[in-house]
């Protein structure tokens, strides 16, 4: 069977997987969008749907005017003695924290907190016993891969945190995971930074502290010398085995708009790359140690077809799994039918480290037609293709001093402008048209029969190579107004990938 990466597209980094019984259970990155922490399920690897959040309470989650990046960092999802575990960071708050469920479709518990240092957690059970790993430096002051047995009912540390692996010599030594795979422990980590110099890296010892022994040809995967390939910025792994005993890597990775264009906007994405073991125990991964864009692989059942979404509307997708906040919302501004979003606006706009009325849904492709008919009473609304509160686009009808007038203004860093604006005869039954590809997106606003084009913007502007931070592009639907009467109506919304 052959499949294409990315196996979920769209800004889903830092994915972890488990399986149970027959069905896998995946997990991402959330930052400073909530609910946090999106959790996927799969059958077979290739085909993933999204079946809720770990996070969705804000008492699970302080993510109130925290920064863009930050929040909610590397998520692991485990399974134990018929209960599920999630850990991970608030990086603002510089606290791990695990919640659990029983239940998968159900809700999760309250946060744990664990008391080390670093980022990305990871557990590990073994003999009744739970440890706990992160980066980090440990109890005696050393850098690396950090470990300590936890009491998993209350997060108490019951060991002291030791470094059990320093890395094979990258920077930024991350994304800890660890396997019993035939009698050996199998540690495997992240190397050079989620950039395009990201790697995934392993090492292996008789005993779980060690010493562990690293991979003589480190990193076993990485896209970091493919100048010009589209799939770059691979690493940060999780292995899994198969029902049929295959082993694989679910890991992130992103692709950059051109092929010499070395710029994402996207997001990290979520990507699938085959792993053999060798008779000697140690194993390789992917074509000679790179993740390509797409496998031809033997042991997929030729009966597994990849299937892909291209339509999303109002009436395909679920409020509560598919769209997402920008941090804590006011749930009371809010209004979610089958077919009709009412936002009620806000002074909070897309400028402020804050909530303001916005609820998005994550580009999931380069190109696309995105378009809503949006309807206000004051203030404005409209569609922004969000990046973080210093870069975004937006296209938005607004009340004026005649009247109403569509805009496309840009925001890039310092730099916020309204590009063009068109005067609108009538208000009602607005259109607003944006169509994307990998370079440029284009702005038009539709009336009655009439289409006006109100400008272009590149993309690269938008990319985390500009802006900086760990997110991609959501587009977002938002309303904000110096009042308490605004009231905005979208309908029609349609996102339609080529």
């Amino acid at each position: 069977m052959k499949y294409n990466n990315p196996v979920i597209k769209g800004f889903y980094p830092d994915p972890s997987v488990c399986k149970v019984g027959d069905t896998y259970y995946l997990v991402c990155s959330s930052f400073q969008y909530f609910p946090g922490v999106p959790l996927f399920e799969s059958k077979d690897l290739v085909n993933w749907k999204q079946i809720g959040h770990c996070l969705t309470r804000k008492s699970q989650v302080q993510l109130d005017k925290i920064n863009s990046s930050g929040g909610v960092f590397a998520p692991t999802i485990r399974y134990n003695n018929g209960r599920f575990y999630m850990t991970t960071t608030n990086d603002t708050t510089h606290q791990h924290f695990y919640v659990w469920t029983d239940d998968i479709y159900g809700e999760w518990s309250e946060p744990i907190y664990v008391d080390q240092s670093g980022i990305d957690p990871s557990l590990f059970f073994e003999d009744n016993k739970t440890y706990f790993m992160s980066n980090g430096i440990d109890d005696y002051g050393v850098s690396g891969i950090v470990q300590c047995e936890i009491d998993i009912e209350s997060g108490e540390k019951l060991t002291p945190s030791k470094t059990i692996w320093t890395g094979s010599g990258g920077r930024y030594l991350e994304s800890p995971h660890m396997y019993k795979i035939n009698g050996k422990y199998y540690l495997v980590a992240a190397e050079g930074g989620t950039e395009y110099g990201h790697m995934v890296t392993y090492a292996r010892a008789d005993s779980l502290y060690g010493k562990f022994e690293g991979y003589e040809n480190n990193p076993v995967l990485t896209n970091r010398n493919l100048g010009g390939y589209e799939v770059q910025g691979v690493g940060h792994g999780d292995l899994i085995q198969d029902n049929y005993d295959n082993w694989w890597l679910l890991h992130l990775g992103f692709r950059q708009s051109g092929q010499w264009e070395a710029y994402h906007h996207l997001g990290r994405e979520v990507f699938l790359t085959p792993v053999i073991f060798g008779e000697d125990g140690w194993f390789t991964a992917g074509d000679n140690g790179r993740t390509t864009k797409s496998f031809e692989i033997n042991y997929i059942n030729n009966d597994v077809i990849q299937k892909e979404k291209k339509h999303y509307t109002f009436e395909n997708t679920k409020w509560d799994n598919d769209w997402c906040y920008l941090r804590i919302p006011n749930k009371k501004n809010y209004k979610l039918d089958k077919n009709k979003l009412i936002l009620k606006g806000t002074d909070i706009t897309l400028d402020d480290v804050d909530s303001p009325t916005f609820i998005g849904i994550r580009q999931r492709d380069f190109n696309a037609t995105i378009s809503c008919n949006v309807e206000i009473t004051d203030g404005e609304a409209g569609i922004t293709l969000y990046m973080d509160e210093n870069h975004h686009y937006d296209l938005a009808i607004r009340k004026c001093e005649n009247g109403y007038e569509a805009i496309e203004r840009l925001n890039i860093g310092d730099i916020k402008s309204v590009e063009k604006s068109i005067y609108l005869e009538n208000k009602n039954n607005i259109s607003l048209i944006i169509n994307a590809s990998n370079s440029y997106y284009s702005f038009s606003v539709k009336s009655e029969n009439e289409e006006s084009i109100l400008g272009y913007a590149k993309t690269r502007y938008l990319s985390s190579e500009v802006a900086g931070g760990f997110t991609g592009v959501v587009i977002g639907l938002y309303a904000c107004a110096s009042n308490s009467f605004n009231y905005a109506e979208f309908t029609n919304f349609k996102c339609m990938y080529k």
